[in-house]
């Protein structure tokens, strides 16, 4: 009688072992599925006249490379990489044939060549860190009211960012002014011009010697909204533009027949800074936390 019973338990053993092997090979089989069939998400970039078609993730590990210090702190890299991953996503959803540029009209990219001669023997620590970044965020991209949004971003504020309407004409509800005041560990990065009085206002397209009339309208953000000079008004953006300044926080004085212009940040100043992002890392924020305060309202999708 005992033997029976052991003989019965071995084949119940046998069946159930039998039965999990399969369960288990059918979890594999279904895993390996999923992988095969994940879309792989390419996008085509514009290399000195040459078009190639890139994977998304090894894109964004080039914009990263391109856009930011890799000193960075980790998290800001990782904010970095959704926020290119997001902007190259806007676009090709609402371009199928969309073809990136590698400079500033779209974002900076540059190739792992490119990195090698920038980096030197520091090439392979830097590369690792921006990929290991990128690859952790993978996938992951931001959200409004469930569309992927138009991400921009910049290099560092005066202290605040700016409304997306007073520099790119179009009001939208997650580019909104907010608070950047970390980017004061980087002195907001204020830089000295200066011209003589009619190198001034020939760069302004005014065809005068002396500067008669000055003035500057300022935002709530500290910009210049617009600039009267010599009775031509120009709008805080074309003004940077035209004298290729840092930003458009700008401080004016004349002396000595001698315009001096200071600036405070640098870049457009819409969405995220990337140096108030690394201080934001450093002050012990995630690259979810960072993202949220600079998009307002995001979700974060994968």
């Amino acid at each position: 009688m005992k033997r029976k019973i052991i003989v019965f338990f071995l084949c119940l053993i046998m069946v159930l072992f039998s039965y999990m092997f399969k369960v288990f090979e059918k979890i594999e089989l279904n895993n390996e599925d999923e992988i095969i069939n994940e879309e792989v998400k390419t996008v085509s970039i514009n290399n000195n006249g040459i078009i190639e078609e890139l994977e998304l993730e090894d894109y964004v590990i080039g914009v990263v490379a391109c856009e930011v210090p890799a000193s960075f702190e980790y998290e800001a890299l990782k904010a970095m990489s959704v926020a290119a991953r997001t902007f190259a996503l806007y676009k090709i959803e609402t371009n199928d044939n969309y073809v990136f540029s590698t400079g500033t009209k779209d974002q900076c990219y540059i190739t792992n060549e490119k990195m090698k001669k920038n980096w030197n023997s520091n090439f392979e620590n830097n590369y690792n860190k921006i990929k290991n970044a990128v690859m952790e965020t993978k996938n992951e991209h931001m959200t409004y009211n469930d569309k992927t949004i138009i991400s921009f971003y910049f290099s560092i504020s005066n202290g605040y960012t700016e409304n997306c309407e007073n520099v790119f004409s179009q009001k939208l509800d997650y580019l909104v002014s907010v608070d950047s005041s970390w980017d004061k560990d980087y002195s907001y990065k204020e830089k000295s011009v200066s011209f003589s009085e009619k190198e001034f206002l020939n760069k302004l397209g005014i065809n005068d010697d002396k500067v008669n009339e000055l003035k500057i309208n300022r935002g709530n953000t500290g910009r210049a909204d617009s600039i009267i000079v010599n009775g031509v008004k120009f709008k805080g953006t074309k003004f940077r533009s035209l004298l290729k300044l840092r930003s458009t926080d700008i401080e004016i004085n004349i002396k000595d027949s001698k315009v001096n212009i200071i600036t405070k940040g640098y870049g457009h100043g819409v969405g995220m800074s990337q140096y108030g992002a690394n201080s934001m890392a450093k002050n012990g924020y995630k690259y979810d936390e960072i993202l949220k305060h600079y998009y307002s309202g995001i979700e974060i999708d994968v």
